[in-house]
Formats: C-alpha cells, structure tokens, sequence
C-alpha cells in the first residue's frame, strides 16, 4: 500500500513491490497491491490481486489521498493479517490500521522532507510524518544502514533494514541503435528531474567537459517543468547531450544501463537508490554524488563528486581512454557486489521474516 502499484512503470518502489510480492505469492502468501493507474483494469498480475483506487491528482495530496482510500478498503474489505505500507507520507494511516488491529510495516523512503519539491509546508509535512511513521509504526523499515542511523540518532528507535534489490545482466547491445549510439560510445544519467537528483549539475559539467561522447539523458518531471527548463537551458543545445525523456521499455533500459561508458548518479537524499543499483548489476562504472548513501551502497567502488566542477574534473580524466582499468574495475565491483548483497530472492527472505513477526503481534 502507498505506491502507484504494479505492473511497474514509475520508479524503485513499485519494482519492489512487484519483484517482493510476487516471489511471496510463489511461497503460499495471497498478496493484494493497492494501485493508483488510471484506466487500469487487469485485477490479477503475476499472481498478486490488484485493487486499483483513486486518488487526488495534484503532487501534495495525490500520494496520501490514494492511501486513505486504500486504508478503508483494507480495513472494510480486506482484513489482512499485516499490511507494508510504503513512504512516510502516509503516516497519518498508521493510527486507523492499529485501531483496527492490522500490524503494519512503514517504509520509510530517504529523508523526504529534504526533497525540493517538499519545500515550505511540504517538507514540515514530511517532517511530522517522519517522526509519527518512526512512533507509530509497527516495524519501520529503512532500506540503508545510513537512514537507520538517522532514525536512531534522531529519534532513538531501530529501523528493520531491507535494501531493494536488482538483478545482474549481460543484456547485449543489438537495441542501441534505436537511440543512436553505440556501445561503451556514450554516458548515461537516469533520474526524476528534481533538484536533489543533480541532473542540472551533470548537465552542466558535461557541457563544460571535453568528452566527445554523447550524454543520454533519461527521465522526466511530473511536477516541476521549472526544473525541467533550468536544466534543458544548461545543455544550450549542445549536440553531445541528448534527452530522451522517460523510457519504460526495460530491455532498453537494462541494454543503455549495460553499455554506457559510465553512469552519473546524483541522487543525494534518498537509502538504496534502485537506478544506481540496476546500473552496478548490468556492469556500469559509477561516477556518484558523494553523499553517505551512495558510498554505502557501492561499497566506495565508484568515483564520487561533490559539485559540477568536481565532476567536470572528473569527466576531463576520462577523456581519450584514461582510467579505463580503473573503470573496469568498479564495474566487475558493482556486479559482485549486487550479486552479493542485493538480490531479489535474498531480500524477500527478510521481507518474509518481518511479515512473520508482524502477524505475531495481532
């Protein structure tokens, strides 16, 4: 409950729900996933009963609006015996669920209230959220160490941690021509236009770098063309970069995450960010915003920059071939590692065992 549902088509949280949900339906459980996709009508996907819901369609209600709706046909309709309830936004739904003596999970998702487009009420909302999710919870999952430790620090309470997951893939390279570029002859950033994201900042340092590769630019903003435009100003038409907006088709995706030269990663306040976990699992060299989360996640197996000049230096390194052992390297490091840490099956194990330990407190 809380996400825009499956199939997934929007970002990390809705693949988790897909690839955790229907690995418990193939161990016996009956799972129900609360979707909010217009138009959607399929009632049944990959085994897991889907309740498609409204919601209100504006960017500080939409989530919890769609929450609540769900909440009520959880508690009338559904009577399940535990319930993952996913962002900190919808906290407010906690209280409801004990009431009814329905043992929920909430997830908390980053350090939303630092998220730009949370600014002003939004991010005091996000705050109060976060500490009712923290005090209200029946269990509250981070999915790093580092949001754990926050919570703690912050509140004194102990998170269940749970990464997402990711899959490592040789996809091949025959699709690449669908976007005009050939493999290991380009690089690639994949991100929500949002501040956060550092999409503005990669931007920039590449147009200002030497590189003569192009730069594929993936992703999109449904609530901030303001942002949208700084960025798109930022490119000044240069050739090299090339937007291409949102891409939902995932053998595209997996092949531009496995043939890029590098992948720039610039979220900066969210846990286990799941794009830059799909590009450590197809064998991408990293080049990461330097914040505690992504250093946890690729275990330092990456170079890291702190601002567009940082990664204009970094950018001009790489020019004619140099590094290039250095770069191989982090890419058999971020597949080793996704092999060893972030594997589907591996975290449905310990989503298994919470749900466990959920329906022995009703």
């Amino acid at each position: 409950m809380g996400t825009r549902g499956v199939p997934a088509q929007y970002g990390g949280f809705e693949t988790a729900v897909e690839e955790i949900g229907a690995r418990l339906v193939q161990r016996g459980y009956e799972v129900t996933v609360y979707c909010r996709n217009p138009g959607q009508r399929i009632r049944e996907y990959r085994g897991m009963r889907l309740v498609n819901a409204p919601a209100v369609r504006h960017r500080m209600t939409e989530t919890l609006s769609h929450t609540a709706i769900s909440t009520v046909h959880a508690i009338v309709a559904d009577r399940p015996d535990a319930v993952l309830l996913l962002n900190a936004g919808n906290a407010p739904m906690l209280k409801p669920l004990a009431v009814a003596r329905i043992p929920t999970a909430i997830h908390l998702d980053g350090l939303e209230s630092r998220r730009e487009k949370w600014r002003g009420m939004g991010a005091r909302y996000y705050r109060w959220a976060e500490r009712a999710a923290v005090r209200w919870g029946t269990e509250v999952i981070a999915d790093a160490q580092a949001i754990a430790d926050h919570v703690l620090t912050e509140y004194g309470r102990r998170c269940v941690v749970i990464p997402y997951g990711a899959e490592v893939i040789a996809p091949g390279s025959d699709r690449l021509v669908e976007v005009g570029v050939t493999a290991k002859g380009y690089h690639l950033v994949v991100a929500r236009f949002e501040p956060e994201n550092h999409v503005l900042e990669a931007v920039h340092a590449y147009r200002t770098s030497t590189l003569a590769e192009p730069l594929l630019v993936v992703g999109s903003a449904p609530y901030s063309q303001w942002y949208v435009d700084a960025v798109r100003t930022a490119a000044r038409s240069d050739p090299r970069i090339r937007f291409q907006g949102a891409i939902y088709d995932a053998p595209l995706l997996d092949q531009l995450y496995a043939n890029a030269a590098t992948y720039l990663h610039g979220h900066s306040v969210g846990g286990t960010n799941p794009s830059l976990l799909r590009a450590m699992g197809a064998g991408a060299p990293v080049l990461a915003y330097d914040v505690e989360f992504n250093r946890e996640v690729t275990a330092g197996q990456a170079l890291f920059w702190a601002d567009a000049d940082a990664l204009v230096a970094l950018l001009d390194s790489l020019a004619d071939g140099a590094r290039a052992d250095e770069l191989d390297a982090f890419a058999q490091a971020g597949r080793e590692r996704v092999a060893a840490v972030y594997q589907w099956d591996g975290v449905t194990d310990q989503y298994e065992a919470l749900i466990r330990r959920l329906v022995e407190r009703r």
